[in-house]
């Protein structure tokens, strides 16, 4: 299983609020988030992972070169319009088999991913499972509308939700061809294609992970080392 993660952003909230540091290489309980995500990865049965980072720095870039994390990873530098592209600019490292694509903000229990590879191995039919939780931390939440099975039945609306997405997914291959049925469509953001999927009737399942949290504040570093447990007294 490959693994791919999106880092490419621009961590805008966080820059209006006086950080500077790139949000892939911001530290929780002392360890940037790029590391904890890639630690996640080879925990959930990765071989290799391929992340993307934007071209506007060279810091996440250079730190990724310097490390070695037991694993092969494979830098993709460009900067992209939306997650959506960031995610197809990975589908070269990503489509020869089922993987894992994380989102380098999203900060989970340890025990998440490998309970989300486990649940898609039982779902033979499944296009792909989404990390979901009940926890509703980010601003603008992806609402995820389960039936019994947990087959995702709507992404986007509200009304009978009782999940929104964790930032973290199980995929196959077979979800590219949505875009390849779609050549000339420009997608506007990775919750956009995903509610497609679900429109067009391809079979995605979502899996409650547990808390999570997004970090796109200042507020949302202490949120998350208190979810890991390395929250300091006081």
């Amino acid at each position: 299983m490959r693994a791919g993660i999106i880092a490419a952003g621009h961590g805008t909230r966080l820059q209006t609020a006086g950080v500077t540091t790139p949000k892939p290489l911001l530290k929780i309980g002392g360890r940037p988030l790029i590391a904890r995500t890639i630690d996640g990865a080879k925990a959930a049965g990765a071989s290799s992972i391929a992340v993307i980072v934007n071209a506007e720095t060279d810091r996440v870039r250079r730190f990724l070169e310097s490390e070695d994390f037991g694993i092969t990873i494979e830098i993709v530098q460009r900067t992209t319009a939306s997650s959506a592209e960031s995610f197809l600019a990975l589908r070269p490292l990503l489509e020869p088999a089922p993987f894992l694509l994380l989102t380098v903000d999203a900060v989970l229990a340890p025990t998440a991913l490998p309970t989300l590879v486990a649940r898609a191995a039982q779902l033979p039919d499944a296009a792909g499972v989404l990390g979901v939780t009940t926890f509703v931390d980010d601003e603008r939440p992806l609402w995820a509308r389960l039936d019994a099975s947990g087959r995702i039945r709507t992404l986007g609306d509200r009304a009978d939700a009782r999940h929104v997405t964790a930032g973290v997914y199980f995929l196959k291959p077979l979800v590219y061809s949505l875009v390849d049925a779609e050549p000339s469509r420009e997608w506007s953001g990775f919750r956009v294609f995903l509610a497609t999927l679900v429109e067009r009737g391809y079979h995605l399942y979502g899996h409650d992970i547990g808390a999570s949290i997004d970090v796109d504040r200042p507020e949302d570093i202490a949120a998350a080392e208190r979810l890991l447990g390395l929250a300091g007294p006081g």
